[in-house]
């Protein structure tokens, strides 16, 4: 059955299925005295209904699958995609394909199959119609015409949006911006009816709503021209014509086939605006079908919206959400929605303007006219109107009494305050007089602080606010100490002694709880910092104006325990947050600079070292021109920045940089601070990399033993002693001792607080387990490393791709190199472009396939890819590093060619890896490998 006449069927079908059986006898007679086979395929549906117990389980029709038209040209344009489709066309995203000039439309078609004379008829009104309006908030018609196959089209401007109603449920609009929407759409209306044209089918798939929040009217395609003789001739159609409108949105007398006029499209402008406001349709259905969407139009009364909103199938009571809506529509809106939705086209709005009129009446509480105009709504509307200078004359009454009443509870606060600063002075005179006592030399600040915490929680017992800021003070300078474990125990009894009190002080509140999560952050205990300072938020955002310093710190302190849970998008709002309000509000250029640091943290998690280079250098800039040489900020700062340097291969000035963060914090700090042993880490760290293994191995086991001493054993910072230690061991060539340590430190990352270092972890812990033979656990741990390192960066970032690398490189030297080769091949057209990690990352990848090519024996090819990588110049270490295996490779090809040459290549390699690498490490021992391999193939070419 074709789809037209399946719409006849079924319209028709759904009536008499609704009918007693003598009437449905009746009608089927009427219809077969005007059209006999209608009424066959009617009788037989309605005797399979009666025998089958899954009549229309199953669709009768469905469209035939026809081939895609998307690239087909139709006039000067092309296809691109589909856009939608209705009662008399097709809609196409199309972009002009002349060459005249380029721009995308919505190209609008006959549908394949409906080209008869009464659509095409249609099809031509609609472009009559569009070229006549002229509107802002209409889809204007750019082009139309008629291509070589006899195809006519409409081309308009194409609108990017959603149907209104969709938009207003998915931003929960607020209803004033909800009727101002609708104003819009009832002022392009108005402009058609002014051009003497009827919509005919407004409903929310016609109205679109743009991301600049404009609405666009689109499709005018049955449109009813007001002054056409011929369409007033045709104005009722016979109950068998298929509808070109929209039930769910028609006018009863669009449903009665009567004539329609501008007060049909009042009526569906008010089952929009119904829907609009409400979110639901005005009618509630028995059952849904046609015939029962028709006996609602023409029979039932709409509900009040207000009432409809207080209805709930699902609950006992409705949200709250839903009431208060229902307390904004009682009255007003109610009144104008029943106006537009009234049966009789002389009981709606006069026009869409009244209807208009009515809406911006009520947004600016006025009285409506729909109302009867009696006294007490006047006033009732004037007084809405007016209400800040009512209420103001009314408050004036009040403001002695609330004056009074301002002042007696400022006065007891000031009473409370002046006690509580009172009993911290006198605290405080005394603790430090016990302390001038004590002998010269013998001063020991953590006794001191013990000391005077159990006299506090002595003295201060009856004063709970006092007592909770001490034990704050005491806090912050544990914190400072590093003794982290301390600290929280010390700021979790302020915190019980806080809950203790009814009302706290907004300052002690906000930098109590940033404190507690500044210790826990740094117990590695991210999560529950996070989980701990979540619900400040609140109170963060109230005191911005008022307490600028401590919400900048509040957000400081949130935006690095999510840094370090891998939330990298929600702590750079927070740093942004905190940044603002030091830079732009309190001008404190110390607090500027810590805020520019912790953004360059995260640029450099982001796998942007440049970005992170410029921001640690302009925070360093900033700082320097206020603090002192050994403040804390500068040693922290100082660490961050030489570490990125460092891993863009400028060893010396990282080493400079390091060096004096370290002298800095062993005279502010001690030897055996968590901040003094980090530091100490990464000047071991460049110690190796630099080739001075015994040096390296001498400060990195007395900052393992201090690190686990001060941290304990599942510390982040104990697993980054072990990671080193394992490093270290790969330079020594001691890969089982490497295993260890490197599956210390992944057991250790396996924690969520530390979940950032895991896939690093895990690449080195591949590495060697390669070096020790263990090549398939090898490419395990690296797979999920690269899982790990792709959920949190992508597939394209350099540290993803460096693990397919070594995969590869695994894959080729234990398993099938040529199926590691096709490996490479794909990963060097991946890393082709991009910036200075991209061309390390290439470089590595050349010097894997050229040694992947000498597994194959391809010896030709392998020289020609190993050869430009052993003749560039490469001033950083791992360039440097890449440079020597390259010239190693190449020289153990050599040997077997010619052994003599190829030893002398390897002997004067060897010399100038020593001078600058002493102790050798990875280069060496593969050239000492290569020499050896050398002297048998010498021994051999003799025999």
């Amino acid at each position: 059955m074709e789809a037209l006449r399946w719409r006849q069927v079924s319209s028709l079908l759904d009536q008499l299925l609704e009918l007693p059986t003598a009437q449905r006898e009746l009608r089927l007679a009427h219809l077969r005295a005007s059209d006999p086979t209608l009424a066959d395929d009617l009788e037989r549906l309605l005797a399979h209904e009666r025998d089958s117990q899954e009549f229309m389980a199953q669709p009768l029709w469905t469209a035939a699958p026809e081939a895609s038209r998307a690239g087909s040209l139709v006039g000067p344009y092309r296809l691109l995609r589909p856009l939608g489709e209705g009662g008399m066309g097709e809609v196409w995203l199309a972009e002009r394909a002349d060459g005249l000039y380029q721009r995308q439309v919505a190209l609008k078609l006959l549908r394949s199959g409906y080209a008869d004379s009464g659509l095409r008829q249609r099809f031509s009104r609609e472009r009559e119609i569009l070229a006549r309006l002229q509107h802002p908030n209409l889809a204007q018609l750019l082009d139309a015409g008629v291509d070589l196959q006899g195809q006519p089209y409409l081309a308009l401007a194409y609108v990017e949006g959603e149907p209104i109603t969709a938009c207003c449920q998915r931003l929960l609009l607020p209803l004033e911006r909800r009727l101002h929407l609708m104003l819009q759409v009832c002022a392009v209306v108005s402009h058609a009816h002014a051009n003497l044209i009827v919509h005919r089918d407004l409903k929310p798939s016609n109205i679109l709503v743009t991301t600049d929040g404009e609405v666009k009217l689109l499709d005018f395609g049955i449109a009813k021209l007001i002054d056409d003789e011929g369409a007033r001739a045709a104005a009722v159609h016979p109950p068998t014509e298929a509808r070109a409108f929209t039930l769910h949105y028609a006018a009863p007398e669009q449903v009665r086939g009567e004539p329609v006029t501008t007060l049909t499209d009042v009526y569906s402008l008010g089952v929009v605006l119904f829907e609009v406001i409400t979110g639901r349709k005005p009618y509630r259905l028995r059952r849904h079908s046609d015939a029962e969407w028709e006996r609602s139009i023409l029979e039932v009364t709409p509900p009040r919206a207000s009432a409809m909103l207080l209805r709930s199938d699902t609950a006992a009571t409705p949200d709250p959400a839903a009431r208060r809506l229902a307390r904004r529509l009682r009255g007003d809106l109610d009144t104008i929605l029943l106006r537009a939705l009234q049966k009789e086209p002389a009981q709606r709005y006069a026009s869409v303007e009244a209807l208009a009129e009515d809406l911006r009446r009520f947004l600016q509480g006025r009285p409506i006219h729909a109302r009867p105009q009696r006294t007490l709504y006047r006033l009732q509307k004037y007084i809405g109107r007016h209400r800040w200078g009512v209420a103001l004359g009314a408050l004036a009454a009040l403001a002695l009494v609330g004056l009074a009443v301002t002042a007696l509870w400022q006065m007891q606060q000031a009473r409370r305050e002046m006690a509580r600063a009172q009993a911290m002075q006198e605290f405080t005179v005394g603790l430090f007089d016990r302390a001038a006592g004590v002998r010269h030399g013998s001063f020991d600040v953590r006794q001191l602080l013990a000391t005077g915490q159990q006299r506090g929680e002595a003295e201060l017992a009856d004063q709970p606010l006092s007592l909770a800021d001490l034990e704050g003070v005491i806090g912050r300078l544990r914190i400072g100490m590093g003794d982290y474990q301390l600290a929280l125990q010390t700021l979790d009894r302020q915190r019980a002694l806080l809950e203790q009190v009814d009302q706290v002080p907004p300052p002690l509140q906000l930098e109590a709880v940033t404190q507690r999560g500044r210790a826990l952050r740094m117990l590695g205990r991210s999560r529950e910092c996070v989980t701990h300072l979540m619900p400040m938020q609140a109170l963060a955002s109230a005191q911005r104006d008022a307490l600028p310093s401590l919400v900048a710190e509040y957000h400081a302190q949130l935006g690095r325990c999510q840094q370090l849970l891998g939330y990298r998008d929600e702590a750079r709002v927070a740093f942004n947050g905190a940044l603002g309000l030091r830079r732009d509000v309190l001008h404190d250029i110390g607090g500027t600079a810590e805020s520019l640091a912790d953004l360059a943290a995260l640029d450099s998690d982001d796998g942007r070292p440049q970005a992170a280079l410029a921001g640690y250098q302009h925070a360093l800039q900033l700082l320097q021109l206020r603090a002192s040489e050994r403040h804390p900020q500068l040693i922290t700062l100082r660490r961050h920045l030489g570490e990125t340097l460092a891993a863009q291969g400028d060893l010396e000035a990282a080493e400079q940089t390091l060096h004096i963060a370290w002298s800095d914090a062993v005279s502010l700090y001690g030897p055996d601070h968590p901040e003094t042993l980090s530091i100490r880490r990464l000047r071991a760290v460049l110690a190796m990399q630099r080739g001075e293994l015994q040096e390296a191995a001498a400060m990195l086991q007395q900052v393992h033993r201090l690190t686990r001493l001060a941290l304990g054993e599942q510390h982040r910072d104990t697993g980054l002693s072990w990671h080193a230690l394992g490093r270290l061991a790969l330079e020594r060539g001691d890969s089982s001792e490497a295993v260890a340590d490197f599956e210390r430190a992944v057991a250790i990352w396996r924690q969520p607080d530390c979940i950032g270092l895991l896939p690093q972890g895990l690449y080195d812990y591949g590495d060697a387990l390669a070096q020790a033979g263990r090549w398939q656990a090898a490419l395990v741990a690296l797979h999920e490393g690269r899982q790990w390192q792709a959920a949190q960066r992508g597939d394209q970032d350099p540290s993803v791709q460096r693990a397919d690398r070594l995969m590869a490189e695994i894959t080729g030297t234990y398993g099938d190199p040529r199926q590691a080769g096709e490996r490479l091949v794909q990963l060097m057209r991946r890393s082709a472009q991009g910036g200075p990690e991209a061309a390390a990352q290439q470089q590595a990848l050349q010097l894997a396939w050229g040694r992947t090519l000498l597994r194959m024996g391809q010896d030709v090819e392998a020289r020609r890819a190993l050869q430009p990588l052993a003749d560039a110049r490469a001033s950083d270490p791992a360039s440097v590093e890449l440079r020597w295996q390259a010239r190693t490779s190449l020289a153990a090809l050599q040997c077997g060619v010619s052994p003599l040459r190829g030893r002398e290549a390897l002997l004067q390699l060897r010399d100038e890896v020593q001078a600058r690498r002493p102790q050798g490490g990875a280069v060496g021992r593969g050239i000492e490998q290569a020499l050896q391999a050398c002297a048998s193939a010498t021994l051999a070419s003799r025999r």
